[in-house]
């Protein structure tokens, strides 16, 4: 069984950063790519962010790059968002997810958090 506990959401101002913490319990963690969601109102649910094994790599959709980070603690089976820079279209559920796949285009994943909302305002 494979649990995330998420946390660091709220209301910030434009310009302001947040991090985003989930620590993912289950077997064999760090062979599973990890990454963060988000879902806008009205708008589908978007992979920003995600980290592969063995090696961290990362990967980030264009309208974050250069504004987040994802990065894992192996000791602590957690994986982090750090974002800076925020913009009010950033508003959305941020979700943690982890055993991601690809379905088309997209990028789904087995196992997911309950959702954190981040509010950016102007």
């Amino acid at each position: 069984q494979v649990q995330l506990v998420e946390s660091g959401g709220g209301l910030v101002q434009a310009g302001d950063s947040l991090r985003l913490a989930c620590v993912i319990s289950g077997r064999t963690f760090w062979s599973f790519v990890t990454g963060w969601f988000r879902q806008a109102p009205g708008k589908e649910r978007e992979n920003v962010a995600r980290i592969s094994p063995p090696y961290g790599n990362t990967y980030y959709d264009d309208s974050v790059k250069g504004r987040f980070t994802i990065f894992r603690d192996d000791a602590l089976n957690a994986v982090y968002l750090q974002m800076n820079s925020l913009k009010p279209e950033d508003t959305a559920v941020y979700y943690c997810a982890t055993s991601l796949k690809r379905i088309g285009t997209k990028w789904s994943a087995d196992y997911w958090g309950q959702g954190t909302q981040v509010t950016v305002s102007s």
